[in-house]
């Protein structure tokens, strides 16, 4: 998987380059109303999440489907940090036993194969959720510049899907993010992992949109869900 490959070549410098990424995580943190003790973090990634948690929890568990990712994740006494992939139903069942507090998910769920099938299982855990999901809106000027379909699935597909499972509130912010140059912007592309290290583009046709690209800002949409 292609999604899988990005994630694990990039892993050394992700923390530098996940800024969207953080600010997503902070605003999940920020508006959970209490400090939960048993938490899930899933595709928790380096630890951007866990890192910025200001609450000590019993048990926290994080799961991401790169071992390099995995590697980088700060760890304590109360972590476990397992390998698997939220595409795959048997890592549900492996946690079928388990109780948390709160489930989050911030930047991952973007890159589930059926979204239905992962929210659905995440229903079954009967648990509060933080869940950020990227959307249509993100990359939207370099899209309509390259005459490309979104990569990601529109606000209202993803409300539609979580509202067959969950019981859920929804805010969609969007961000910006400037650069010095075209050139570094489609570098913080490929290592951000934003775009799931998917190529649209030929060679010939990349060259050709860093040389009439009309903004020096990327822009973001992301999906905020608070599941009851």
């Amino acid at each position: 998987m292609r999604v899988r490959e990005e994630f694990s070549r990039y892993a050394s410098v992700y923390g530098e380059s996940n800024i969207i990424q953080t600010k997503v995580a902070q605003k999940l943190l920020d508006e959970t109303p209490d400090h939960p003790k048993r938490v899930l973090d899933l595709g928790c990634g380096n630890g951007t999440l866990f890192s910025r948690m200001d609450w000590e929890c019993e048990r926290f568990i994080g799961i991401d489907f790169s071992q390099s990712m995995l590697d980088h994740h700060p760890v304590s006494e109360n972590t476990e940090l397992l390998l698997g992939d939220f595409n795959d139903p048997k890592l549900f069942k492996t946690l079928e036993n388990e109780k948390f507090d709160h489930i989050y998910s911030a930047s991952a769920l973007q890159w589930a194969n059926d979204l239905g099938r992962v929210l659905e299982s995440l229903s079954c855990f009967d648990t509060p959720m933080s869940l950020a999901i990227f959307t249509a809106g993100t990359f939207k000027t370099l899209y309509e510049c390259a005459k490309l379909p979104p990569l990601l699935k529109s606000a209202d597909e993803v409300i539609s899907l979580t509202n067959t499972h969950l019981k859920a509130d929804y805010e969609i912010f969007h961000y910006t993010l400037e650069f010095d140059s075209v050139r570094e912007m489609f570098r913080y592309i490929k290592r951000s992992g934003v775009s799931g290290g998917r190529r649209v583009l030929t060679i010939s046709q990349m060259k050709q949109l860093m040389e009439h690209y009309p903004l020096t800002f990327l822009e973001f949409e992301v999906l905020f869900i608070t599941a009851h």
